[in-house]
């Protein structure tokens, strides 16, 4: 009986655990306050290391803005980056150019989301964690922290 308790407790646990990310201790303060500039700062383990790499090669057309830094840095966080990346099986293919947004992982957890939301005014795009997931930034994208604006019809 004891064994059943733990087991469950433990599955709770993982589950809860899964939509922590928490932001690696070893993050360079490049990557801080270059890829915070404009958005957050997502975290590693969102994209596989070779989307990572596809990303930090573009940055001369970043999604419609030119995001180019020195070559020093880029290596820096490319590192960084790649060195912490998620592991593709569980996140699959994220298009081309990469997108955190078009990983199988991303669509499974926002199926339910309707195209409408998306295009609100407070949320803009898929790519705005932080209009629902006020704990994003930190890595907290759990289902019980999510605070969804209210839709306008």
């Amino acid at each position: 009986m004891k064994k059943l308790i733990l087991i469950a407790l433990l599955t709770c646990s993982l589950q809860a655990l899964a939509d922590r990310l928490p932001m690696p201790a070893n993050a360079p303060a490049s990557f801080k306050s270059e890829c915070s500039s404009c958005h957050i700062a997502y975290q590693p383990g969102l994209l596989a290391a070779d989307d990572w790499r596809k990303l930090m090669a573009g940055l001369q057309d970043h999604f419609g803005s030119d995001a180019t830094i020195d070559s020093k840095t880029g290596l820096e966080i490319t590192n960084f980056l790649t060195r912490n990346a998620g592991d593709v099986s569980r996140l699959g293919s994220a298009g081309n150019p990469p997108r955190i947004t078009q990983t199988q992982r991303f669509i499974r957890k926002h199926r339910e989301v309707p195209a409408k939301f998306w295009r609100d005014p407070r949320v803009k795009s898929a790519a705005n964690c932080e209009a629902c997931h006020r704990g994003a930034a930190n890595g907290n994208y759990g289902e019980h922290d999510i605070a969804i604006p209210e839709l306008r019809e």
